[in-house]
């Protein structure tokens, strides 16, 4: 039996997918968590062998909370479902740590393989998504260079400054002083060919970044 913790913010969301692990006799529903600090707390519990996470719920979310849950249980595989589709964010999500990533309107079919697949130590990668993760923007964009230029730490800043949070506030988020945090913003912006914070914000909204 494969002991999952399901985590999304939405109920009906969770209500769905026990809905969908019901009809199996291998999978098993035996925690739930609708923001990262109950992940947190669920994973730190233990009892369960697999974690399918959504990208955005309120708090600890995302690529952060990936990378948390590794450190915390680093053998637990994390299935990320979610309705980001964009290929930068679903690679960020395999480089956090991620072992597979399901979009939320795939069949039921393709979720439950994706489970027992991740479950028992492979990879998953919904079939709907290849093309986005190899073909990442489409047709090229002249003034959006690719996210990829950015460090990991250079694209939550990117997010955190866009989201509004001044220096100081980012800074004590990643534990950086806020110089720090000016050399990055420096550098993301340099990359990326954006000469303000206007032009910043537009950019993570064309991206999707604030969702994430």
């Amino acid at each position: 039996m494969i002991r999952l913790l399901i985590a999304d913010d939405h109920a009906i969301v969770r209500s769905g997918l026990r809905q969908i692990i019901a009809t199996t006799s291998d999978l098993q529903v035996v925690a739930e968590a609708g923001d990262g600090a109950a992940v947190l707390a669920a994973v730190r519990g233990g009892g369960c062998d697999l974690l399918v996470m959504d990208m955005t719920m309120p708090g600890l979310s995302g690529v952060d909370l990936i990378r948390r849950v590794r450190t915390e249980r680093p053998t637990l595989p994390i299935l990320v479902l979610s309705m980001h589709n964009e290929g930068q964010v679903v690679s960020r999500a395999l480089k956090a740590g991620a072992a597979g990533y399901v979009a939320k309107d795939c069949e039921p079919d393709i979720l439950l393989a994706a489970m027992r697949k991740v479950a028992g130590g492979g990879r998953f990668l919904d079939p709907a998504l290849v093309d986005a993760m190899v073909f990442d923007s489409g047709p090229a964009d002249v003034d959006a260079p690719p996210l990829d230029l950015l460090s990991d730490r250079e694209y939550q800043v990117l997010q955190l400054v866009a989201r509004g949070q001044s220096l100081n506030e980012i800074g004590e988020r990643l534990n950086v002083s806020a110089k720090t945090v000016s050399t990055h913003k420096a550098r993301l912006m340099q990359k990326l060919g954006i000469d303000n914070n206007a032009e910043l914000v537009r950019y993570a909204m064309r991206h999707g970044l604030l969702d994430q």
